[in-house]
């Protein structure tokens, strides 16, 4: 029966619009003391629901054949979590990091709403500055944009193999 309702609930959760959740979530870093400061950013961003279904989705894939091999060798449920499970997980967790980073470096509302302080601004929230500022600086505002851009090609460039290898999953060598 879990096997039914989980993803139901998690695929649930997604139709959820973010917007919905901003005034509670607004509220729940002003409790944590995390209103201008980057920690309020990046602390909703870290675990979403998106993520937790990707992710066991993935893990779902992991051979049960394999996880007993290891508890007959004597491994413990930690020691089969850290030396099997994990190195297997870790093309979707590099696949996960990679749009993570992507959404919370292009998101624009939340930032905008917890980092009222211009000093703390975020790319996006500081180039959109820039465009009502300087409306006629075209070099301006195509710097600002290769800027933002810069970041996310390094680490997607870095990241890559892993990225790659997390898509070629169960394909068949031909």
């Amino acid at each position: 029966m879990n096997r039914i309702w989980t993803p139901l609930a998690l695929s649930s959760a997604l139709l959820i619009p973010a917007q919905v959740a901003m005034i509670p979530l607004f509220l729940l870093m002003k409790w944590l003391h995390l209103v201008n400061s980057y920690g309020g950013v990046i602390v909703p961003g870290m675990a979403g629901v998106f993520g937790i279904y990707l992710v066991r989705q993935y893990a779902r894939s992991i051979p049960d054949e394999l996880l007993e091999a290891a508890r007959i060798d004597g491994a413990g449920e930690w020691k089969i979590f850290l030396r099997i499970v994990l190195p297997l997980l870790k093309p979707i967790v590099v696949t996960l990091a990679i749009f993570t980073f992507l959404a919370s470096w292009n998101d624009f509302m939340w930032p905008l709403i917890v980092l009222s302080d211009q000093a703390w601004q975020t790319a996006p929230v500081a180039l959109a500055g820039l465009s009502r500022e300087h409306v006629q600086d075209n070099e301006l505002m195509m710097a600002g944009s290769v800027v933002t851009i810069v970041p996310v090609l390094v680490l997607f460039l870095i990241l890559q193999r892993y990225y790659i290898q997390g898509l070629l999953v169960g394909s068949v060598k031909g």
